[in-house]
């Protein structure tokens, strides 16, 4: 065996381990995807304000059915019930975890023995787990003091005013819950009780800790009760003015991505149904079967991802970047968006794939010019109705994953940090740093090294069908989230097959784009509708 072997083994155990502990470490991260629900739930409820010019009109009715649904409030009850369900199980699954890391004894290591089976809780793996746990719980509790809130507002909206009273009672009663949050339940107890009871702070608490609808709604109740006309009128005209955007807003993230999934849906059946009856002539056996020419070796395809991508992007990078910014006169933390988008998201995207690329150049240096169809890029192709096809097709398969999914892991997983940052930030830089970051450097990086390299590569030792397989789930285990392990394969299947019938890299990047800014507009516009 020789070195360059046997360090290369070493290091992809290294590379599987470090990935491993990475994923690990996402069981333990709330999902993101519950609360971009309630984000949308609660647009459509500041959309609930919203009257056309004819609001007696038959067809404006209509409309209102079709972006609002039937029963606005008891769906959004509903959805917020069973969000706060999720929530509270898997509190009480943190809180079991860091009771029992608490109990379990500490091992110091003294002389030799056999290895277990499971390693040895260590002061450092302690305190490095109980920190996770306790970040993890943190949030979760006041995630459900949030909802408590605004449950209870829903509940007494819809004349449920027992129901509401006894769920701000509740929250009072927890000692876990931020002060704050009883606070305001108190405040809340107090408008909807009978006789009602108005606390001096009532209207600063609704203020700090309620947006959108819940605040526009809890704000009227008050102002009902002190009777100050202005106010309340100041009030109601501002959530007319917003649900005017909520509409419009709802629209482009509903109407226009449900549109385009039911275009897939059509189009996948054509295509199933084409090639039962065309076979061989069918678009979708176009080069199914016919791999690339592949002039290097597994050595190579592990060379590139184990050292390139997981050792570089994992291991190495991480600490050279975070002394380099260390060393910038930052404040520290770092709290403006812009810098957290620029430091924390773009500069550390572009290093990881710059080093990635660079040693999948040094790799296969020595085999250029390469076999035809390699790293293929071709402007004047229909490459265009290739990457929207596949997007079209794309949306319904990956919506039908990923509600399974969401049953599979009841809110657990964790999900992409970005995600999080692009809904809550409202900076127009800061929006634009993510946008490029996602929708072009990613694509363009991401189909290179794992449509690219990978895929055709891996033709050498599988047939293209199963190449696709392990090339979309390596795809999805590289995001490190393991809620989003199978939709990402799911996707990752479509930029395949794009790719391999279309020998073209141009195509599975635009659908990649496509993707990654629909969803990054939705985000954009779901966290303007908490302001």
């Amino acid at each position: 065996m020789t070195l360059k072997r046997l360090l290369l083994i070493v290091m992809t155990v290294v590379a599987i381990a470090s990935t491993g502990l990475s994923l690990f470490s996402s069981l333990q991260e709330p999902q993101f995807q519950s609360r971009l629900e309630l984000y949308q739930t609660n647009l459509g409820l500041q959309a609930t304000y919203w009257q056309s010019e004819n609001s007696k009109d038959e067809d404006s009715q209509g409309i209102r059915a079709a972006v609002l649904g039937e029963k606005p409030l008891e769906n959004a009850t509903n959805q917020y019930e069973k969000v706060r369900e999720s929530v509270q199980t898997n509190l009480d699954k943190s809180k079991n975890q860091l009771l029992q890391l608490s109990s379990q004894p500490v091992t110091t290591p003294t002389s030799p023995k056999p290895v277990p089976e499971t390693p040895p809780i260590t002061d450092t793996s302690r305190s490095t787990q109980q920190q996770q746990l306790q970040q993890s719980l943190n949030q979760l509790q006041k995630f459900l003091g949030e909802l408590n809130l605004r449950l209870g507002i829903l509940q007494a909206e819809q004349g449920q005013t027992d129901t509401a009273l006894k769920t701000w009672q509740n929250l009072q009663q927890r000692s876990d819950i931020n002060p704050e949050f009883g606070e305001t339940a108190a405040a809340l107890s107090g408008l909807w009780s009978d006789p009602p009871r108005l606390l001096p702070n009532a209207q600063q608490l609704i203020q700090n800790n309620l947006d959108g609808w819940f605040r526009s709604t809890a704000l009227e109740q008050l102002y009902q009760l002190q009777q100050r006309q202005e106010a309340l009128l100041t009030v109601e005209a501002a959530a007319v003015a917003a649900a005017d955007q909520a509409v419009i807003k709802l629209a482009i993230i509903g109407i226009i991505p449900t549109l385009s999934a039911f275009i897939g849906l059509g189009l996948i059946i054509y295509l199933i149904g084409q090639r039962l009856m065309k076979g061989k002539a069918a678009l979708l056996a176009q080069n199914a079967d016919v791999p690339w020419s592949t002039p290097w070796d597994v050595e190579t395809i592990l060379q590139v991802f184990v050292l390139g991508f997981v050792l570089m992007g994992q291991l190495f990078l991480p600490p050279i970047l975070s002394l380099i910014f260390s060393s910038l006169p930052i404040a520290r933390p770092i709290v403006n968006v812009r810098l957290q988008a620029f430091y924390g998201v773009f500069v550390p995207y572009v290093a990881i794939a710059s080093a990635a690329l660079l040693v999948m150049y040094y790799s296969i240096k020595r085999y250029l010019p390469l076999p035809e169809f390699w790293f293929r890029f071709r402007f004047r192709d229909n490459w265009f109705l290739w990457g929207l096809g596949g997007y079209c097709a794309a949306l319904p398969i990956v919506v039908v994953v990923s509600l399974i999914n969401q049953q599979l892991w009841q809110g657990q997983g964790g999900s992409n940090r970005l995600l999080q940052l692009a809904l809550e930030s409202q900076d127009g830089i800061a929006l634009g740093i993510f946008f490029f970051t996602a929708a072009i450097a990613a694509p363009i990086f991401e189909e290179i090294l794992f449509r690219g390299f990978l895929l055709p590569s891996l033709t050498r030792y599988f047939p293209v069908w199963g190449s696709i397989m392990i090339s979309s789930l390596l795809f999805a285990i590289a995001h490190l989230s393991l809620s989003e392990i199978l939709p990402l394969t799911a996707l990752g299947i479509i930029l395949g097959i794009v790719y391999t019938r279309s020998r073209n890299l141009l195509a599975p990047m635009l659908l990649h784009s496509l993707w990654n800014s629909g969803t990054l507009l939705s985000l954009f516009i779901l966290g303007s509708s908490s302001n």
